[in-house]
């Protein structure tokens, strides 16, 4: 009997966990925050593949904070993240020199690009299509028009949501097993890594901004200073502020304490004309 073969055996996942899934995915951005987004819509519908691949309550805990780290994407393709999410869950479970820490790893990896994806094939998209069907029929007083901008829009969204639900645990587990077996787990692990802080450093300037205000010098010749700045490196501001935050954290200092001392910055800031 091959390894492949054998984890497959090993396979405790079925219809019901995916079904499950599927469910709980759909309240993905009902816990939305500012601190980690979707990460506590991502961890509820995560349980029940975790509680059917764990059997110690220990193993379970584990891996339930493991997500409920940052996540963010398009809430209609993310259940491919959750298929591969638990096909990973599964691996660690089989294997004691699993790394954990590639599981967010690949999450963080996936979430960017997969939100480009969504966003434009949904939101740029089918409900542009949706909305001039649904819209030229209401404007003609037919009661067809909403129904169906919500037929043309939620059918598609409702299909795409499940079947990336299936492919990516059915990827996520043939994919793993390869890799499994080729013994090129580490270098995987690495990789994500590297493209997961590749993401998050791209995401710093789109959700980040810090425009200081004033100038240098008088009259024509006058240069702003976040022209200056932005001369020695775009976004400097934003990427130091991440810095300084993410050094607090790392001193367990709390994200209420951090959020109270950003709002006065940015109050006094504003104030004296700084920002």
């Amino acid at each position: 009997m091959t390894t492949s073969n054998t984890a497959e055996q090993k396979s405790v996942i079925g219809k019901k966990e995916l079904r499950s899934i599927f469910l709980r995915s759909l309240s993905l951005e009902y816990s939305w925050n500012y601190e980690r987004q979707q990460n506590m819509g991502y961890c509820f519908a995560m349980l029940p593949a975790i509680k059917k691949i764990y059997q110690k309550k220990e193993d379970q805990i584990a891996a339930a904070k493991r997500h409920m780290e940052f996540f963010n994407t398009t809430p209609y393709i993310s259940t491919a993240v959750f298929g591969i999410s638990t096909a990973m869950e599964e691996s660690n479970a089989r294997n004691e020199d699993f790394d954990t820490s590639s599981i967010n790893n690949v999450k963080v990896a996936l979430m960017g690009p997969l939100a480009g994806i969504g966003d434009s094939m949904f939101w740029g998209t089918l409900r542009v299509i949706a909305t001039g069907i649904g819209t030229s029929l209401a404007m003609q007083g037919s009661i067809l028009g909403p129904l169906l901008f919500w037929l043309i829009f939620n059918v598609p969204a409702f299909a795409v949501r499940y079947i990336c639900l299936k492919f990516g645990y059915k990827f996520g587990t043939s994919f793993l097993n390869k890799i499994e077996e080729s013994g090129m787990m580490p270098k995987l692990t690495f990789g994500a890594a590297v493209l997961g802080l590749m993401v998050i450093g791209a995401m710093i300037p789109s959700m980040i901004t810090v425009n200081i205000a004033g100038a240098i010098g008088s009259g024509d010749a006058a240069v702003k200073v976040q022209e200056i700045l932005d001369g020695i490196m775009p976004n400097l501001v934003p990427f130091a502020m991440t810095l300084g935050i993410y050094g607090l954290l790392q001193k367990k200092v709390k994200v209420s304490w951090i959020l109270i001392v950003l709002m006065i910055v940015g109050i006094v800031g504003a104030l004296l004309g700084i920002f």
